[in-house]
């Protein structure tokens, strides 16, 4: 079938179509799920570098299940609503450029998972690696005070907590709905953040 001339919105009609009704299992959707974003040439770079990557990181989390799941449960089989569900997503993710962190509402950063939406950037800074490493040729000793500026999620703040657990942090931002989603994930995670 020669998909260049179809009416706009009809390869969409003829994705969801084809996966509802022909992909059956966990692993079916996320092989098909690698062979849309590849050919719709994506970018990637909120959490991911490749469309394996992902296709799980949009997948998974939209059953409600974990990122390392067993292997064998790849062959479990799918609801239609859950076809239709990781479908819809995929079909947001290709044509509206949506990133997959706000698709799903999760993003990990030093190994944390957070709450993201729009009123947030998608949690991507190179200053994890710091953390992770306590910033370990940069300060002379462990600080007592830190303060995330422009906080957003608050994944800098939180992961610094983690990494600090005697220090005071504090997370600020301008934005009351920015700092709704920072409290959410402070109440989530759990950490000494003010």
């Amino acid at each position: 079938m020669n998909h260049s001339r179809l009416p706009e919105g009809t390869l969409d009609k003829i994705f969801v179509d084809e996966a509802v009704n022909e992909l059956h299992t966990i692993q079916d959707m996320l092989r098909w799920t690698v062979s849309r974003f590849s050919a719709a040439n994506i970018y990637y770079g909120h959490g991911t570098d490749n469309p394996w990557d992902e296709a799980v990181q949009l997948v998974l989390p939209s059953l409600y299940l974990p990122l390392d799941i067993p292997e064998e449960m790849r062959s479990a089989r799918l609801t239609s609503s859950e076809r239709h569900r990781i479908v819809e997503r995929v079909i947001r993710r290709i044509n509206e450029r949506v990133p997959v962190a706000y698709l799903t509402n999760k993003a990990w950063f030093c190994g944390l998972e957070f709450y993201v939406d729009e009123r947030v950037l998608v949690p991507r800074s190179p200053i994890g690696e710091l953390i992770n490493d306590q910033f370990s040729g940069l300060i002379p000793h462990p600080p007592r005070h830190i303060l995330d500026m422009c906080t957003g999620s608050g994944c800098i703040a939180i992961a610094c907590g983690y990494a600090f657990p005697e220090a005071e942090v504090d997370a600020v931002d301008i934005s009351s709905d920015v700092l709704a989603v920072t409290e959410r994930n402070i109440q989530a995670l759990g950490s000494n953040i003010r």
